[in-house]
C-alpha cells in the first residue's frame, strides 16, 4: 500500500497558504478502527474535559503528552505524518502533544478565532516553527462545525490572545481586519481526510447544531531547533521514535483487543 508523502507542491502550498488538505491520509480500515476504539475507550471518556465558548456551549477534548501503545500514538508517530511535518517545517520535528476533539450533536461548542502559537508562545517556544495535523474521525461539514481557516493568515505573525469565555482567543480587532483581507475557507472533510496547518494560521470552528457528531484527532509537533526554554504542560525536545505506517492498524488492533478483554472482566 502507498501512504502519503508530501510533494514539492504540497510544501510550497503549506508555506504560501499556511495549510494543506490531504484526502484519505488514513485508510478506510484505519479510520474505521480509530472510530471504533475512540468511542469505546473508557480512559478517553474519563479524561475528557469541557471548554465553554463565548456563548456558554461546551466543546469536549482530551489531551495527551505521552506516546503509548495505542492507535492515537501510532498515528502521531507514523512516517506519513512525521515526514510531512519535517518537510513543511524544514527540519526535524518531535511530538508536542495530541488530542481528541469530541464535538457532539446539537450541543458541541465553538472554538473562537485563535492561533495555536498564541498559546504555545507562552510555553517558552521562541519560534512559531510548529504545526498540527487534524484528522477527521467523523465527516466534517459546515453544519456540524468544521474547521475554518483564513488562507495565508499565518504570515501576519503572532497576534495577542485574550480570554474569550473560558477559552483564549485572538484579539478580535486584528482578526476582523484579517477576515476582510484573507479568504475564509471551510475545511470540509470525509472521515480519514486531514489538514496540516501552521501554528500561526488563524482558525476557528462553529458550534455543532446538526444531528451528527464531529470527532477529530489532532497531532501537534514542534521543531527540534525550537526546543522550549521554559518547562510547561507540553514536553521539550526528545527524539521521536518513528513507526512504519503499517503499524497503525497493528497498534489499533492491540488496543481494541485490550478494550474487549476489559469488557469481559
Amino acid at each position: 500500500m502507498t501512504f502519503y508523502r508530501p510533494t514539492l507542491d504540497d510544501v510550497a502550498r503549506f508555506r504560501d497558504d499556511g495549510y494543506v488538505i490531504v484526502r484519505n491520509l488514513l485508510t478506510p480500515a484505519e479510520v474505521e478502527l480509530l472510530n471504533r476504539v475512540a468511542r469505546a475507550d473508557k480512559h478517553l471518556a474519563e479524561s475528557a474535559y469541557g471548554r465553554e465558548d463565548a456563548k456558554g456551549a461546551v466543546i469536549t477534548l482530551a489531551v495527551r503528552n505521552e506516546l503509548t501503545d495505542d492507535i492515537y500514538s501510532a498515528i502521531a508517530r507514523s512516517r506519513r505524518i512525521v515526514s510531512a511535518m519535517a518537510a513543511f517545517l524544514d527540519g526535524e520535528v518531535y511530538h508536542y502533544h495530541h488530542k481528541l476533539i469530541l464535538k457532539e450533536p446539537r450541543v458541541g461548542g465553538a472554538w473562537e478565532w485563535h492561533q495555536d502559537y498564541g498559546y504555545w508562545y507562552n510555553n517558552g517556544c521562541l519560534l512559531p516553527d510548529m504545526a498540527s495535523c487534524l484528522m477527521g474521525i467523523d465527516r466534517a461539514t459546515q453544519a456540524n462545525g468544521c474547521l475554518q481557516v483564513l488562507k495565508g493568515s499565518h504570515k501576519i505573525g503572532r497576534i495577542e490572545h485574550v480570554k474569550t469565555g473560558y477559552q483564549t482567543g485572538a484579539d478580535m480587532s486584528r482578526v476582523n481586519v484579517a477576515i476582510a483581507r484573507y479568504e475564509l475557507v471551510y475545511v470540509e472533510m470525509e472521515p480519514g481526510d486531514a489538514v496540516f496547518f501552521h501554528a500561526n494560521l488563524l482558525h476557528r470552528s462553529d458550534q455543532n447544531h446538526s444531528e451528527h457528531p464531529r470527532w477529530a484527532l489532532i497531532s501537534c509537533y514542534n521543531t527540534r531547533r525550537n526546543d522550549p526554554y521554559l518547562a510547561s504542560r507540553h514536553p521539550g525536545y526528545s527524539s521521536l521514535d518513528l513507526w512504519a505506517d503499517e503499524d497503525v492498524l497493528k497498534a489499533g488492533q492491540r488496543q481494541w483487543d485490550r478494550i474487549q478483554q476489559a469488557l469481559k472482566g
